[in-house]
This record gives C-alpha cells, sequence and structure tokens, in this order.
C-alpha cells in the first residue's frame, strides 16, 4: 500500500480529536489554578479595567456634559421666563406712564379752563369735549359732545386756553358744531383794548399756518397801537359777547387810503391743540344786521 501524499503547500493538521484534548487540558488545567489561587480574578480584573474603564470614562462624561446641559437648557428657561416677565412689567410701566402723561395734559388742559372760567365768571358757562373735527391741522371746524338736551344753542361763544375760540353754528340732539375764528368765513367785530378803537378780525386757515390771523378797517389813525396789545370782542359785535381776549396785535400798517389801519394778530388760543371747551350759554340778541355781514 503506497503512502499518502498531501498536496504541496497544504499544512499538516492535527485530527479533530487531538484539538478535544489539548481543550481539554487547558480548562482542567485554568480550574486548578483558579482553585488554588486568584489568578482568575487578577487576570479577569486586569483584562476588564482595560476594556471597561475608557468606557466608564466616556459615560462619566458623557453624563456629567448632559449635567451641565441640563443646567444650561435650566437657566435659558429662567432667563426666557425672567425676560417675559420683565416685558410684561415693562408694557404695564409703558400704558401707565402714558395714562400718566395723559392725564396730566388733561389736568393742565381743565386747570386751563378753571382759570378761564375764574376769568370770565360773570358768564355761565357748560364744558364740552371734542368728538370730531373737519380735515387740517387745524381745529376751524369741529364737533363737541354736548347739544340741544345739554341746553346748547346755535349762536352761543365759546372758549378755550385763553380766549375766545369761536361760536356755535349747528346744534344736534346729543352734539353741536363749532366754526371757529380762524376759519376763512369767520368775520369778528373787536376793538383795541389800551386805545379802544373798533376793527374787524377775519379769519384765515392760509396765514394761522404762520401763528396769525388777519384784522383790518382800524378806523382810528390817531390811536396809538403798537404789537402786543389785547384785542378783545366788542360792544358792537352781533354774535359775540363783549370784552372776551381774541389775541394779541402781531403787526400794523396804514391803508393805502390813509383812513384806516390793518394788520394780523396772534389768536389767543393755539388751535393746533384743542381737547376741551366752555360754552358760554348765553347768546347776545341783537337786530340783524342789514348788510348781512357777520360779526
Amino acid at each position: 500500500m503506497s503512502p499518502v501524499i498531501k498536496p504541496k503547500g497544504e499544512t499538516p493538521s492535527l485530527p479533530p480529536k487531538f484539538w478535544v484534548f489539548i481543550i481539554s487540558g487547558l480548562c482542567l488545567a485554568l480550574m486548578i489554578l483558579t482553585f488554588h489561587s486568584d489568578f482568575s480574578s487578577v487576570f479577569f480584573r486586569g483584562i476588564l479595567g482595560t476594556i471597561l474603564t475608557p468606557f466608564e470614562k466616556g459615560i462619566a462624561r458623557a453624563g456629567s456634559l448632559m449635567t451641565e446641559r441640563s443646567k444650561e437648557l435650566a437657566s435659558i428657561r429662567d432667563l426666557l421666563e425672567e425676560n417675559r416677565r420683565l416685558k410684561e412689567e415693562l408694557d404695564n410701566l409703558t400704558i401707565e406712564n402714558t395714562t400718566l402723561q395723559q392725564e396730566k395734559y388733561e389736568l393742565a388742559a381743565l386747570r386751563s379752563l378753571y382759570e378761564l372760567d375764574e376769568e370770565y365768571d360773570e358768564f355761565e358757562k357748560v364744558g364740552a369735549r371734542i368728538i370730531s373735527k373737519d380735515s387740517g391741522n387745524w381745529y376751524h371746524s369741529f364737533l363737541i359732545d354736548k347739544g340741544e338736551q345739554d341746553g346748547i344753542a346755535v349762536d352761543m361763544n365759546v372758549m378755550a386756553g385763553s380766549g375766545l375760540v369761536g361760536r356755535v353754528d349747528m346744534v344736534g340732539p346729543g352734539y353741536a358744531r363749532v366754526l371757529s375764528i380762524i376759519s376763512d368765513n369767520s368775520n369778528v367785530s373787536c376793538m383795541v383794548l389800551s386805545a379802544q378803537s373798533n376793527l374787524i378780525v377775519s379769519g384765515s386757515l392760509e396765514n394761522y399756518a404762520q401763528g396769525v390771523i388777519d384784522f383790518a378797517q382800524l378806523f382810528d389813525p390817531d390811536a396809538k397801537v403798537v404789537p402786543g396789545d389785547k384785542i378783545v370782542t366788542s360792544q358792537i359785535s352781533e354774535k359775540y359777547l363783549p370784552g372776551i381776549l381774541v389775541g394779541y396785535v402781531a403787526s400794523v400798517a396804514d391803508d393805502a387810503n390813509n383812513l384806516t389801519r390793518s394788520g394780523t394778530l396772534t389768536p389767543a388760543v393755539d388751535f393746533a391743540h384743542l381737547e376741551e371747551v366752555l360754552i358760554l350759554t348765553r347768546t347776545k340778541e341783537l337786530p340783524e344786521d342789514p348788510f348781512g355781514e357777520e360779526r
């Protein structure tokens, strides 16, 4: 019987039964070694320590990062809540400040009306609030919240600030319309208080853009009239009660006829800022002007 020849390059291997004997022997040797010493525990602890230590460090680091992140998130939530609370407080303070400022302005306006009421205490008056006005920058025509049911009538004089605003020219049940002296179709018979000289004050929205309105027909060429003199409603005015301050002379000049003078006056009332007014509840009753001119 010829011997078995293995192919060239093939590594000889042990039969399986020899591998079983070898593995069994190793296991038996390890069992004996383990039984008689602490080799296995030291050995395996070393192996486990080498393998697990990096994982433990990683887990500890991850836990630390998560803890820090959790604290950061909690801090962010606290900051957001604090920011929301502060914003709410700021909004409330802004509203409160606006309310206080509005009350301050209203108080100043009411104080001005009170002082005006004291100055013209011979007239009975009713206070009213402006609820609407015609288009434009100035209060040349506006509505108030008092009407017939409050005893308001056409041609009642209206005051605010330091003097004359205008007169009531239309009345409804709970409202009235006021035509102011700066309106283009307004004419008021007045006089220079210091000279007792009569003149006509005419409204002009164009001129009021420069803060003045016109006066004309000052028939006393010898009267000493200078800027700053007071102009008040006159006794001969048909629509206005006498002695109400209208404004102050701003400029005066001789007319071409050398018989009269004309000029401009600064109204006593700020017609850019009106909120409340006083209505004098008495009208002036005179025969109608045969020439139909409103004064």
